[in-house]
């Protein structure tokens, strides 16, 4: 279940808590963190309030606090909140919901 954070996307951008995978061992050597790639899934924890069109409506998110989701490899900004890490990125940086 998502935690409760103390910050608020704004516009189109959602915070998101990367998943961390299990420490991987090959051949009995443990890779260090500094050697892992980032975790493409993550689990979505606070939404902003939409994106806004040129008539003024709102775009509403297509998805929501507590779906897991796959992040774009590049995308957003890396967030630090207490011992926490997270993840602020545009929907569009969302490419897919897992179910």
């Amino acid at each position: 279940m998502a935690s409760k954070v103390k910050i608020q996307p704004l516009g189109d951008r959602v915070l998101v808590k990367p998943i961390e995978e299990k420490e991987q061992i090959k051949g009995g050597i443990i890779i260090p963190d500094a050697a892992k790639e980032k975790s493409l899934e993550a689990e979505v924890v606070a939404l902003g309030s939409g994106r806004v069109k040129d008539d003024g409506t709102r775009i509403p998110f297509e998805v929501k606090v507590g779906d897991r989701v796959l992040i774009s490899k590049y995308g957003g900004s890396e967030v630090t909140l207490g011992s926490e890490k997270y993840t602020l990125l545009r929907e569009d940086d969302i490419v897919a919901i897992l179910k």
